[in-house]
């Protein structure tokens, strides 16, 4: 958990020797950034869920279906908390319940904070499992995947004129975010190894609606597609190799 936190506090540390980031670099990093969560999704999350079920059950058909359920709660779940949360994007702008209370800097905070949750959930689940191969390519991947993503947070809004200060707190406050969903997810799992394959699909797919319904509509917006495309792509080959290189 204190891993991925400090590589989101790695990520946004560069705010205070650089003053912006172009639309390209920044679409890129949020590309990689995608492409590692897909690859941890894939071979982190899915393909030991199958596998615990699969040794569990030993019947394909009911582990086809139980870890495509649990992939669907953790889908419809975040979607969910995504309609009735006030929170604001850099780009697609305000989502939820209108709320005119809400500083604005709240409502970047809330919109990273449900990106997030799912990503500390993964590495809690991971954590509760015991078991060294699953947990580490998890932690791993999505470590690498918060060093961009913090500093485009972190850059991003500096550049909508909030201090360097709101800035690295914003990008704390995602960290937490993160650790309260690995602890959450470190205490179901830990408590009954039998949620495991559960806990790992939902997981995986609270990242899949991150991916495709929040990071790569924003990959499609400023015209770098190609270049965007391409970081996603080296994002899940290297997510992959690690994967299977440490597992």
């Amino acid at each position: 958990m204190a891993v991925t936190f400090f590589a989101s506090c790695l990520g946004a540390l560069p705010i205070f020797f650089a003053k912006n980031i172009s639309i390209k670099v920044r679409d890129i990093l949020i590309g990689i950034s995608a492409g590692v969560m897909l690859g941890a999704v894939c071979f982190s999350l899915l393909n030991p869920a199958i596998s615990l079920a699969e040794n569990k059950y030993h019947n394909k058909l009911l582990t086809a279906g139980l870890v495509s359920i649990f992939v669907i709660i953790g889908s419809v779940g975040l979607s969910f908390l995504n309609k009735i949360i006030p929170h604001e994007h850099f780009l697609k702008g305000k989502e939820g319940i209108e709320s005119k209370s809400l500083k604005r800097i709240w409502l970047f905070i809330l919109a990273i904070t449900i990106h997030n949750f799912p990503e500390g959930l993964a590495v809690g689940v991971g954590l509760g499992s015991g078991e060294i191969n699953i947990a580490l390519p998890i932690i791993i991947g999505i470590a690498l995947q918060d060093i961009p993503e913090g500093l485009v947070v972190a850059l991003s809004l500096k550049a909508y004129g909030f201090s360097n200060k709101y800035a690295i707190n914003a990008t704390l406050i995602a960290g937490i975010a993160e650790s309260i969903g690995a602890l959450l997810g470190c205490i179901a799992t830990g408590f009954s190894h039998s949620l495991l394959p559960g806990g790992l699909a939902l997981a995986g797919g609270a990242m899949l609606y991150v991916i495709c319904g929040e990071m790569i509509p924003e990959l499609h917006r400023s015209g770098n597609e190609a270049k965007a495309t391409a970081g996603f792509i080296f994002g899940f080959v290297l997510m992959m190799f690690l994967d299977v290189g440490l597992s």
